[in-house]
């Protein structure tokens, strides 16, 4: 990619900034139509899951594929196709006629998703090749999701009270076409200079791993736990599961480097993003329909209610952003995870939400958790990492994050679904609903205590050893001209991911 121009560089951030824009505002928006769409639609609380789960699985299958595909042909070129792809979705949801329907346009949404936000972060990685200045963009990368946490349940409130709730996905339109003209006129085409193969059978058994685990989790309330249905999808996990470890480290290209994985920060962001966004997914699936199932507020009320939550998540995230850049990611992890396990404490122990002001305090705690925990997961997962690999590291980051929140819905709708009654507004469906949403509440609380724990483990001088390690592994060629630098959270990052004040640029961030 050519040397930009500051004032280019943050014209393209902003431009990547509107494609994660449309895709984090669409499932915040999602999300507060679904009690309206599971009256219209007459669903079931599967149902419900399936609107979501339907979208981040197809996302958390392809974004590996996204992300080594863009590097090869073109980051440019793979983002405008998923901007056309994701908009195109968005037309065909606001039209479809029943569940069915909506579910398969969401996919198609999902493979334009899948082309946008690990392809846009590849993109700026490449644009920001100062750790420092890299920090920062993801900080206000970050901040775009609080935008969406904090714009979404009060546009589609709004949207689903006054037009109805097909009208929530009109507003992807005009974003994703504006994006598409800017993207064409402003940002530079850009590609690995050693591109991988492609992995078929890599992407095929990474899809049955995601897809038979997230069937058997959401249908195993229906069907029984021991039913042969569920138990074959389990087997069929495990087994894909297994070809895949068995499989990717003798391929000489892999879908992606199971070596990543030797670097303790890498590794540990991985898990992180896993379980907060598992956390994040459970939180908004399990408060909207709490909001307007039991309390019987109206969509637009409901996304009044949870204003706490998002307007913390964007004033912490940019902040994040610049702590991660001066001190490394090891604060903003501790910050969140406390901040998310004392929210889900509040719920499951206290009953928080019984009591208005206290129920704002769990969504005040969650909004600066969440809000802290984004820069940290992006900037260790793209730093200390060859940047020809930027796209494939990018993408494990985000795909981490989908199959968080894919099955932080998907368990949080199980144990909802075995607790609760179908009827909704009935006092059975309200009791149930309270009943089951206390170990709901449990497992929110043990995403975030593992946030804190992981942190923790994975960002220390031992955590920076085994990154310095991994980074010699994947570039030898580099290592005796230039020593790697540390990407845990030593001290101040001139990695962008804490290295120590004295260590050089690693091959996270050469030229």
């Amino acid at each position: 990619m050519p040397e930009l121009s500051h004032r280019r560089k943050l014209l393209v951030l902003a431009i990547c900034c509107m494609s994660l824009l449309i895709v984090s505002l669409d499932n915040t928006i999602l999300n507060v139509a679904l009690p309206v769409m599971q009256r219209e639609l007459h669903a079931s609380v599967s149902g419900l899951q399936w609107t979501i789960d339907a979208y981040t699985l197809v996302l958390a299958s392809l974004l590996m594929l996204s992300g080594s595909t863009a590097d090869r042909i073109g980051r440019r070129r793979v983002f405008k196709t998923g901007l056309v792809l994701f908009t195109l979705g968005s037309a065909l949801c606001s039209v479809a006629p029943n569940l069915e329907s909506l579910v398969a346009f969401r996919m198609v949404q999902a493979i334009g998703g899948s082309m946008l936000n690990p392809v846009a972060m590849s993109i700026i990685t490449n644009t920001f090749t100062g750790p420092r200045e890299r920090a920062r963009a993801i900080g206000v990368w970050g901040a775009v999701v609080g935008i969406s946490m904090a714009a979404g349940p009060l546009i589609g409130g709004l949207l689903v009270d006054s037009v109805g709730w097909r009208s929530i996905f009109w507003i992807n339109l005009p974003i994703g076409v504006a994006a598409l003209l800017l993207t064409w006129r402003y940002v530079p085409e850009s590609r690995a200079p050693k591109p991988r193969r492609p992995d078929p059978v890599g992407q095929l058994l990474v899809i049955g791993v995601l897809g038979a685990l997230t069937y058997a989790i959401i249908e195993a309330p229906a069907a029984g736990l021991t039913s042969p249905l569920i138990i074959s999808f389990v087997a069929v996990t495990v087994l894909c599961l297994a070809g895949l470890l068995l499989y990717e480290p003798r391929r000489a290209e892999p879908l992606i480097d199971l070596r990543f994985f030797r670097s303790a920060p890498f590794s540990g962001a991985t898990v992180i993003a896993v379980c907060a966004f598992a956390a994040l997914g459970g939180f908004l699936f399990l408060n909207t329909l709490y909001l307007q199932n039991v309390r019987g507020l109206s969509a637009l009320h409901a996304g009044l209610y949870m204003l706490p939550m998002a307007a913390m998540t964007f004033v912490c995230a940019p902040l994040s952003g610049r702590l991660v850049g001066n001190r490394g990611p090891r604060l903003s992890l501790l910050i969140a995870g406390t901040g998310m396990t004392a929210s889900g404490v509040l719920f499951a122990a206290f009953d928080a939400e019984r009591t208005t002001a206290l129920m704002f305090t769990g969504y005040v705690l969650f909004g600066i958790g969440f809000g802290m925990v984004n820069a940290p997961i992006t900037n260790t997962a793209v730093s200390g990492m060859p940047r020809s690999q930027a796209g494939v590291a990018a993408a494990v980051a985000s795909t981490s994050r989908q199959i968080g929140q894919t099955l932080g819905v998907a368990v949080i709708g199980a144990v909802l679904a075995g607790g609760a009654v179908s009827r909704v507004g009935s006092a059975s469906y309200r009791t149930g609903f309270t009943d089951a949403s206390h170990p709901a509440w449990w497992i929110i609380t043990a995403c975030g205590a593992s946030v804190l724990l992981v942190g923790a483990l994975t960002s220390g001088s031992w955590a920076d050893r085994t990154a310095r390690e991994t980074a010699r592994l994947l570039e030898p060629a580099k290592d005796a001209a230039q020593p790697p630098a540390a990407t845990g959270s030593g001290g101040r990052a001139d990695t962008g991911s804490g290295a120590g004040p004295r260590s050089r640029p690693g091959p996270g961030s050469s030229a």
